[in-house]
């Protein structure tokens, strides 16, 4: 144990809580020289979930730069085209080896003990915690690569297991797990401090374990189903669920450099809106851009009809995002009331929500922008999202599209470090039983319940209830032909008719746009069934501070609608998507994992070559996993 014990204490030393024990103090002059009884097991649970939270180097790279680009939660290139970057998986799987490492620890320093009968009165509950995390974190690192190591991250090359043996053996430690945990049990004094999530408020980590023991379970319902069922029904059925705010795992961000500095906060990302989030966000629920902003803002409101000015010449048009070609130059008659929360007007400039970095506002403030052989164009007060991938020559001659100053990007509130990252929230539980009872499993309440709930919590919280009432009843589609009413079932027309002006010749025109056929779903066939409506809204509530979920429902199901990227040139890393077919929608399209890093098989050669082939495919961006759709 001594070299996972080193390992354990180098990583906890940097995570800065634990100044006022004089314990760990001497231990962080010297980690290398700690032994077995001088380390807590509170400590190395509590340095597993604060590096979790990740400092903002592999931050960056990973929440921003990997989950958020694939899982379509901004405009971003790289994964979302089917890029890869070694240098920034061997920064995240680094440390997440090394969270699993400390974790790890904790459980062994916690059996020993109770095998020695030196525990102490909770060690054995703290046992029960460190099975929990160890739980998502192996999920989470499975959800990225693929196999990984059970046993693994103890101080020598691990032999790694398949997916579907990681969820096994997760769902059965948070099974074991929660049945373990005495809520009676009397905690130290001071001993909540090192646990940033709970407190180490028991009945909240059988909540979360629960919660957490549906959203994995829900991952095997389309390859496993009976075991999926089983076991989510098992975990409905506890009655010790995160169906509250209070209940929620979150953890407070602070300002600086460390690993609770916020995963969002990097000032030159400016994590602009997505195409993805976009078209599901305009026109759903039917509330009006009038109710919801201020009226100095309500005459740059166009008609609910008008679709913008199009730019043949400098926007792409090769994709089967349904507005593709067109920019709009105002603010959308109705929008779902999250969005004017979570993304910035550009222009906006009263907004305390506008960009706080120095040099980052500078950018934002640029509303103006030249397109070459067209001129100045003014974004202030408008709203857009372009898609992603290779606009070729009109990209070129467009200094528009993808500039901070001209779209809306994430609000300040979650690039300030002072936010509290969400890991699971009241939400997911509603939506994850809203599918169960869709799929016919037993749930505690009604498929329609639970689907609004959902929707509820997420509204209380944005600070948006005041909508509630008006958007769960709104028979209104969204740009992908979804609504939000559970009764309404009815499918969009093929397409729709609006209003553009020709932005060179200024004339007005008229164009059908199509609801776009999500081929990965029912043919394409169905746009607004009950699933659809469930994971829309679960999509939009988990902004942003769950993007590895969002990119694990596509992954699952596929849903909902991903526009395919732009292929005025082709994209290299998506060579399945071509001129002839990118109004379809393939898994081959899309991102299916991240590669392991380069280091993995030059460190372990024999369990890297156990991994690819436990993977079932190359060691590829497009390789799926087991659960995911096929």
């Amino acid at each position: 144990m001594k070299s996972i014990i080193k390992s354990a204490c180098i990583l906890m030393a940097g995570s800065m809580l634990f100044q006022s024990c004089s314990k760990f103090e001497e231990i962080n002059n010297d980690p290398n020289s700690a032994s077995e009884s001088q380390i807590e097991v509170e400590y190395a649970i509590n340095g597993a979930i604060t590096g979790a939270q990740m400092n903002p180097d592999v931050a960056e790279r990973s929440f921003v730069l990997y989950w958020k680009t694939a899982g379509r939660q901004h405009r971003q290139g790289g994964l979302s085209s089917g890029g890869y970057d070694d240098g920034w998986t061997t920064a995240y799987y680094n440390q997440v080896s090394g969270w699993l490492n400390g974790v790890n620890l904790a459980a062994q320093l916690a059996e020993s003990r109770i095998a020695a009968n030196t525990a102490k009165p909770y060690t054995k509950n703290l046992l029960q915690v460190a099975r929990i995390w160890r739980a998502y974190l192996l999920s989470e690192a499975s959800d990225n690569f693929g196999p990984m190591p059970i046993e693994g991250f103890q101080g020598k090359n691990p032999t790694f297991s398949s997916v579907k043996d990681v969820y096994y053996y997760a769902l059965k430690e948070l099974t074991e797990a929660v049945a373990a945990i005495d809520e009676s049990v009397v905690n130290a004094d001071g001993l909540d401090k090192f646990d940033p999530a709970y407190g180490y408020d028991y009945k909240k980590w059988k909540r979360y374990a629960n919660s957490l023991r549906m959203r994995l379970a829900m991952r095997l319902s389309e390859v496993d189903g009976a075991k999926a069922k089983t076991e989510f029904e098992a975990a409905a059925a506890s009655g010790m669920l995160i169906t509250d705010a209070d209940q929620t795992f979150k953890v407070q961000e602070k300002e600086g450099w460390d690993d609770l500095t916020g995963v969002m906060s990097r000032e030159w990302n400016a994590q602009l809106l997505s195409a993805t989030l976009n078209n599901l966000y305009i026109g759903l629920g039917g509330i009006t851009s009038e109710q919801q902003l201020p009226d100095s803002l309500h005459a740059f409101i166009k008609d609910a009809d008008y679709l913008g000015l199009k730019f043949a010449n400098h926007m792409a048009s090769m994709s089967n995002e349904p507005t593709i070609g067109y920019w709009f130059d105002g603010l959308h008659k109705t929008m779902d009331p999250r969005a004017y929360k979570a993304f910035i007007i550009p222009g906006q400039f009263n907004n305390p929500d506008f960009s706080f970095y120095p040099s980052y506002t500078n950018d934002a403030r640029t509303v103006k922008r030249s397109m070459d052989g067209y001129g100045e164009v003014d974004a202030t007060f408008t709203w857009n999202a372009s898609t992603t991938g290779d606009w070729g020559e009109k990209g070129a001659k467009n200094f528009l599209f993808t500039y901070p100053g001209t779209n809306p990007r994430l609000a300040q509130r979650f690039r300030n470090s002072k936010n509290q990252r969400i890991f699971f929230a009241p939400w997911e539980t509603y939506f994850l039983m809203a599918e169960a009872a869709v799929k016919g499993w037993t749930t505690p309440v009604s498929a329609q319940a639970a689907y609004e709930t959902g929707i509820a919590k997420s509204f209380e919280y944005w600070g948006v209830t005041e909508f509630l009432g008006a958007y769960l009843t709104s028979t209104a589609y969204n740009n992908v032909g979804t609504s939000v009413s559970w009764g309404h079932n009815a499918e969009p027309p093929a397409t729709h008719a609006m209003s553009y002006i020709d932005a060179y010749t200024k004339a007005p025109g008229t164009a059908n746009i199509l609801y776009p056929s999500n081929t990965l779903y029912k043919g394409g066939t169905v746009k607004n069934d009950a699933l659809t409506k469930i994971i829309t809204q679960k999509f939009i509530a988990q902004v942003p501070w769950l993007p590895l979920e969002s990119w694990n429902d596509q992954r699952r199901l596929g849903l909902p609608f991903y526009e395919n990227p732009a292929i005025e040139r082709p994209l290299p890393n998506l060579p399945g998507l071509t001129a002839s077919n990118y109004m379809t929608s393939d898994i081959k399209f899309f991102p299916q994992r991240i590669r392991y890093p380069s280091s993995l098989s030059n460190s372990n050669p024999a369990g890297y070559a156990a991994a690819v082939s436990l993977l079932g495919g190359s060691d590829a961006v497009l390789t799926p996993l087991w659960w995911a759709k096929h």
